[in-house]
């Protein structure tokens, strides 16, 4: 496990990440890719552009958890999640999200921007038949 990462700091909630901003990110991607599924499948033809706008919300979603990951990875915890009814970590506690590979963040992100631009060009109809 990389160093700053551990089962009992998620348990604790030791995090600047709400369950929401994690959980509809999640649900948003997995939405998006059943509809993308859904449009192979069936050809439908304004499938595309509802994926695409399901994509970028999640997008947006995942460019606010990399800002506040950002602000955390560089040492102002205490910042990133001060808004109010903010699940960030209080007393000291290192958040768990600090310990998140850079390279897997970096890949995750590339492959989240190829999909959105693969699904924009599919959807202007770029490189069908």
């Amino acid at each position: 496990m990389p160093r700053g990462w551990s089962l009992r700091q998620q348990a604790a909630g030791t995090t600047s990440f709400r369950p929401g901003l994690i959980f509809s990110h999640f649900l948003l991607a997995a939405a998006g890719l059943v509809l993308w599924l859904v449009y192979v499948v069936t050809d439908t033809e304004s499938l595309p552009w509802v994926a695409l706008g399901v994509l970028v919300v999640v997008a947006l979603l995942g460019w606010t958890m990399f800002f506040r990951w950002l602000g955390v990875r560089r040492g102002s915890a205490t910042t990133v999640g001060a808004g109010a009814g903010s699940a960030a970590p209080q007393g000291g506690e290192e958040p768990s999200e600090r310990g998140l590979p850079v390279p897997v963040v970096a890949v995750h992100g590339l492959v989240a921007v190829v999909t959105v631009v693969l699904v924009l060009l599919a959807a202007l109809g770029i490189g069908g038949d």
